[in-house]
């Protein structure tokens, strides 16, 4: 009988969940047939006006209040709206992923993509070794695995899945045709990113998130905790550690910037710190957030003082890289 109501539960889910399934597919086929620069103004706009109704505008606010005290309110909501902007255009932006990455280095004519850094990039490609990419949701944060899948650096990205199971497999249907190896965030994660390591492959990941397991770090002036699974990889296998950034342009364009490896901070033993690593990675994505902070996703909740582990008391320690069967 248990079995039989799970059965139904799971029917009725699926049912319930068809119109948003159509509702996703419409807007995403509209956005195609609208184009690039249209679909993206259309996202923003409906943005701008949407976005400040909701429960997660007053998070913006909050979060943006205590990042910048020296800001105006005029200032705050104007970064506030900002962000809602990109976000709507960012969506909007799924329908065209692949015409919107035209980067080619030997054009004469720039497109629509620019890459600063990009002998960065092709030494990871080409030196026959592991390395670490980290991120931030900054700009279109999707367009770095496309570059990776185009000019052959292989790589997987770490990504969380929408909420909306609608908007969920489209989007991963998107990402499985412009980008390169997929890696969800979830139960098992972990073998699979470390297994990526392993094989001499590239891993990036978004590491401007909360993550309640994670090392407490300072960004923005406020302590906030993130997932050290990049800096714990980068300890155990010794590898090179870049960020990637990308910034949106006037006229539909984006710049894409890669850093050179950071001098990553070491124990005594000489060892990579995990803690110090992730306070490099986050110092950096402050230092992006701080130059276009209208490009950056206030919305979600960055800091969560609650979850911080109480003084005088030992932090929750982070879960250990697993060790997969191909380990020695």
């Amino acid at each position: 009988m248990l079995r039989l109501k799970l059965r139904l539960y799971r029917a009725l889910s699926r049912l319930a969940g068809l119109p948003m399934v159509f509702l996703v597919r419409a807007l995403f086929a509209l956005a195609r047939r609208l184009g690039p620069s249209r679909a993206a103004a259309a996202g923003a706009a409906i943005a701008r006006a949407v976005g400040p109704r909701l429960p997660s505008h007053r998070t913006a606010l909050r979060n943006l209040r205590q990042s910048f005290p020296e800001r105006s309110e005029a200032e705050i909501a104007a970064i506030a709206l900002g962000s809602w902007d990109n976000l709507g255009r960012t969506g909007a932006e799924y329908a065209h992923l692949a015409a919107i990455f035209d980067y080619d280095p030997d054009a004469a004519t720039p497109g629509r993509i620019e890459v600063e850094g990009i002998e960065h990039f092709f030494a990871l490609r080409d030196d026959g070794k592991p390395g670490l990419i980290f991120s931030a949701h900054l700009g279109n944060w999707e367009l770095p695995a496309i570059c990776a899948a185009r000019f052959g650096l292989e790589a997987s990205a770490v990504f969380r899945p929408p909420n909306s199971p609608a908007a969920a497999q489209l989007v991963q249907e998107v990402r499985r045709a412009t980008m390169g190896g997929l890696t969800a965030a979830g139960p098992g994660a972990a073998f699979k990113m470390q297994g990526v390591v392993e094989r001499g492959g590239h891993l990036g990941m978004l590491v401007d998130q909360h993550f309640t397991r994670g090392v407490v770090v300072d960004f923005l002036g406020h302590p906030a905790l993130v997932n050290p699974l990049l800096g714990k990889l980068a300890r155990h296998y010794d590898c090179p550690v870049h960020g990637v950034r990308v910034i949106r342009l006037p006229g539909d364009r984006f710049r894409l910037e890669l850093t050179p490896a950071l001098d990553l901070p070491r124990d005594a033993s000489g060892a990579i710190d995990v803690q110090g690593a992730m306070q490099a990675m986050t110092d950096v994505i402050a230092a992006w957030v701080r130059d276009w902070p209208e490009q950056w996703l206030w919305m979600h909740r960055r800091w969560r003082p609650a979850m911080l582990p109480r003084a005088g008391t030992a932090p929750v320690p982070a879960a250990p890289i697993p060790r997969s069967q191909a380990s020695s």
